[in-house]
């Protein structure tokens, strides 16, 4: 399950600061590759995030069929850059 963790103003600072300066000792070629596992780690968020909200507002019938899933799913769709 998803859970937001909210922390204080200092500690996210914090964090900021220590993720800036790790992306700023990386090599051209490991910036890439953090690029790659960065965004894929994304996604992952983001579609975590939407299934937690689908299943705040799931009402009963609302659910598709397979053919209708599959048709949803293969639809290329616009992944927003920030959740």
């Amino acid at each position: 399950m998803l859970k937001e963790t909210i922390l204080p103003l200092e500690t996210m600072q914090s964090l900021r600061n220590r993720a800036h300066h790790l992306l700023n000792g990386l090599t051209d070629d490991q910036l890439l590759v953090m690029w790659d596992v960065m965004r894929t780690h994304y996604y992952d968020l983001y579609m975590l995030s939407a299934i937690e909200a689908a299943k705040e507002t799931f009402q009963p019938g609302d659910m598709l069929t397979r053919d209708e899933a599959i048709a949803l799913l293969t639809q290329p769709t616009e992944i927003p850059e920030s959740l």
